[in-house]
């Protein structure tokens, strides 16, 4: 269920609930290897879309930080992946979630500068 129309939130928010949508499938194999790695992985890739909610309703320096936090939630997200498929712990495809993560860096970055 989506209780708000795509239209009243912005892109970047948008791109990170897609970024989750796309963990589900890796968490989830991630999880029966390295549960601790998976709660990593899913606490930082749900910290993106909380701290760019929080930071839309920010102005200012306020809302950079918060925007900052995300983009850092979002590069520790990646590198859970990374750090998930050096050890083999992944047999899903993890770039579709990788490129979803490294685009909102980017839209976040775009926001911040």
């Amino acid at each position: 269920m989506n209780p708000t129309p795509t239209s009243h939130r912005f892109r970047v928010y948008d791109l990170s609930l897609e970024a989750l949508r796309r963990l589900r499938a890796p968490i989830a194999a991630i999880r029966t290897v390295d549960a601790d790695l998976a709660d990593q992985l899913q606490r930082a890739a749900t910290s993106v879309a909380l701290n760019l909610a929080e930071g839309a309703k920010r102005r200012g320096r306020d809302q950079a930080h918060f925007y900052r936090i995300a983009a850092g939630s979002a590069a520790e997200a990646r590198a859970c992946l990374d750090v998930a498929a050096a050890l083999g712990h992944c047999r899903e495809d993890l770039a579709g979630p990788w490129t979803a993560l490294d685009s909102v860096v980017a839209m976040i970055w775009r926001l911040t500068h």
